[in-house]
């Protein structure tokens, strides 16, 4: 097994951050800096530590949550509330897959499994997220059209949604649905200040085909990972 999956599997955080904490010589293997990320372990043989504490491999535990807004994804923060304080008496080092900035609500899964992160991230895999976003004031057509080609952010990035489209809710020509794969910090909200617009509330409702509608916000259902595996795959509602 490779040393930065064994981390991330013993729930010490995501594999790309795994490689990190191995870069910086923090990982021992039987006694020995290892500072290669793809270093072979065998968890049945070999001690793994990270900053001297050994490692044990945890079970994994998955988490669907509907994140209210004023809360963090981040395991703490000194300012505000964090999301993993939604889930009480979890023993697991949780980690959210895709982060919701401050201010964002809705979807949310919460983890101790790196390789599984790893899958639902990775743009490779082209996991679709739906939003729903709160404009300042009501788009039209040319505006809608203008969005839907894209934009140039951060250094010249160019990013444009799969899909947008106004929905048939109030406040009329404000509420759209956005639909995104690659999901850069605040993408979203960036957009629509290239268009010219505020989000003033912005729901992810949807991962993968997994989609948002019975929980009530801040509340979470536990699940099995075939069963998360199959409602972001093949569709369920939470």
């Amino acid at each position: 097994m490779r040393l930065n999956a064994y981390i991330a599997s013993c729930g010490v955080s995501s594999r790309r951050k795994a490689e990190i904490i191995i870069l910086e010589g923090r990982v021992q293997v039987n006694g020995k800096i290892v500072l290669a990320p793809f270093f072979q372990v065998d968890p049945s043989q070999d001690t793994v530590t990270v900053d001297k504490k050994k490692l044990n491999l945890s079970e994994h535990v998955y988490y669907v949550i509907n994140k209210p807004k004023g809360y963090v994804c981040a395991s703490s923060d000194k300012y505000d509330p964090v999301i993993v304080d939604l889930i009480p008496n979890h023993k697991e080092r949780l980690y959210p897959v895709g982060r919701l900035d401050r201010d964002s609500e809705g979807l949310l899964i919460l983890t101790n499994d790196g390789d599984f992160t790893q899958s639902i991230l990775h743009p490779s895999k082209e996991i679709h997220k739906e939003y729903e976003a709160l404009l300042n004031i009501p788009i039209n057509i040319k505006q809608l059209e203008r969005w839907r080609k894209g934009f140039e952010i951060e250094e010249g990035h160019h990013v444009k949604p799969l899909n947008i489209s106004v929905m048939k809710r109030e406040p009329v020509n404000q509420w759209v649905s956005i639909v995104i794969v690659e999901g850069l910090k605040r993408e979203i909200r960036l957009m629509a200040r290239e268009a010219g617009f505020k989000v003033e509330r912005l729901i992810r409702r949807k991962i993968g085909m997994m989609k948002l509608e019975n929980l009530n916000a801040g509340d979470f259902v536990s699940l099995s990972f075939s069963d998360l595996y199959t409602k972001i795959f093949n569709g369920g509602i939470v």
